[in-house]
């Protein structure tokens, strides 16, 4: 498989999997902050929730859902015909994790709360780590994949 169709299909993965796994979380707002919201008590925001309308959010994660789904398809395919080096895996698989961590601190750091949110305080204390990590394990793998392919190519 073509290096840059790759890059294509890595970016899109993890573009849409924090959408898919956010939607999958839903709103991670806790039961007494729902109560005391509905008897007129403001919620506090780490971070304030984006919406696009009920419309839009349901249109945003159908498309992202499709993206996802159809990356998975295409890689898996052209690893089972082995257009796609299974070792390309080492570098996809972290950044599909990166992507479920975003979506997973995503809905953390907009979740509804009275007083501190702590989850927020968490996910930047160590969910940025992990996510760096993460990122940089993928990117490592794909130079060194890179090199070991030119340099059996050429």
């Amino acid at each position: 498989m073509l290096r840059r169709g790759l890059a294509v299909l890595a970016v899109a993965l993890l573009v849409s999997t924090p959408v898919v796994t956010g939607w999958l979380l839903g709103d991670l707002t806790g039961e007494a902050a729902r109560r005391l919201a509905a008897e007129g008590e403001p919620l506090d925001y780490a971070v304030e929730p984006v919406s696009l309308g009920a419309v839009g959010d349901r249109v945003l994660v159908i498309v992202a859902t499709v993206v996802m789904v159809v990356s998975l398809a295409v890689l898996v395919r052209a690893t089972i015909t082995r257009k796609l080096d299974p070792r390309w895996w080492s570098v996809l698989v972290p950044v599909i994790l990166a992507g479920a961590l975003l979506g997973l601190a995503w809905r953390i750091v907009t979740a509804g709360a009275i007083g501190a949110n702590i989850g927020a305080g968490l996910v930047v204390l160590l969910g940025g780590p992990v996510l760096l990590v993460l990122l940089v394990v993928a990117a490592v793998q794909a130079v060194r994949l890179s090199r070991e392919h030119r340099h059996r190519v050429g």
